[in-house]
């Protein structure tokens, strides 16, 4: 059978994050864990079926250490799993809605895809208006004098009518942290990062740039035909805007059932309690 990878990013709920392990335990798939570095999690204690990346990186949100951490993961995944057909990233907050037999089946259909959910960056009809995230410099870590010297650098931009523009050329593109990206996709990633540093220099200094690393090098590399623009993830935005999703409760149950998605988030072992039985029963039907 053909080895699937998956990559849980966790930071809290140890028994939530064993539990999603214990539900990806199969022959046919390899579970990694990467925790934050700075969480209190112990990882003598995450489930023995997940291997940690031990490359471990102190991630804030919005800015690249989240990309960072996932960069490193894949070096240890593409160095450890000789053969895979994709790597699916998933948060701990992430609950399985298929069996692992069915999961495997959905993954077979899409062998020659890559599950990304993508959108072009720009002010067309369609496009997604986030352009601020990469024209100007974005700093909200580091010495106080550099966060300085960003915000001045940028109102002297804004004056001069000057954006930065992405390096070699490249169009922007952005969309969901969360997707399936095969080993040959991977390993073009991470041979560019190696081959060309400035595009790391760039993302730096981009706000949220996990929303659009990923999605502009796929973008923007000879595997852009076979991006799917799907990444069959259920995710609940609350109604009048937020900066992150619904937490999932029992109300949602209807809506989840009826999606195509293969996961849902996110999922707390409290505040989902209700729901989580019913989750169960969905995923063992």
């Amino acid at each position: 059978m053909t080895t699937q990878v998956f990559l849980i990013q966790a930071h809290k709920d140890l028994d939530q994050l064993n539990a999603l392990v214990e539900q990806l335990r199969d022959d046919d798939f390899r579970v990694y864990v990467n925790l934050d570095r700075k969480c209190a999690l112990d990882p003598a204690a995450v489930h023995p079926a997940a291997r940690l990346v031990q490359d471990r990186v102190d991630v804030h949100w919005g800015t690249f250490s989240q990309v960072q951490a996932v960069l490193n993961s894949l070096h240890q995944i593409v160095a450890e799993v000789p053969e895979f057909d994709k790597v699916i990233f998933l948060s701990a907050q992430d609950f399985p809605l298929l069996s692992n037999a069915r999961l495997k089946e959905a993954l077979a259909r899409h062998a020659h895809h890559e599950l990304l959910d993508t959108v072009a960056i720009g002010t067309e009809p369609g496009q997604w208006a986030a352009g601020f995230r990469y024209q100007y410099f974005y700093r909200d870590d580091g010495p106080r004098l550099l966060r300085t010297a960003c915000r001045i650098a940028n109102r002297a931009m804004r004056a001069a009518g000057i954006t930065r523009r992405l390096p070699g050329g490249m169009r922007p593109y952005g969309g969901s942290s969360w997707w399936a990206l095969s080993r040959a996709c991977v390993q073009d990633i991470l041979a560019r990062v190696a081959r060309d540093p400035g595009l790391v220099r760039f993302f730096r200094r981009c706000a949220c740039p996990d929303e659009m690393f990923f999605q502009t090098l796929v973008m923007n590399s000879p595997f852009a035909p076979r991006v799917l623009g799907q990444n069959f993830r259920y995710v609940q935005w609350p109604e009048h805007g937020a900066r992150n999703p619904k937490i999932l409760d029992e109300g949602d149950f209807e809506r989840i059932a009826a999606s195509r998605a293969h996961f849902c988030r996110k999922i707390d072992s409290e505040a989902s309690a209700a729901l989580l039985p019913r989750l169960h029963a969905l995923r063992a039907a």
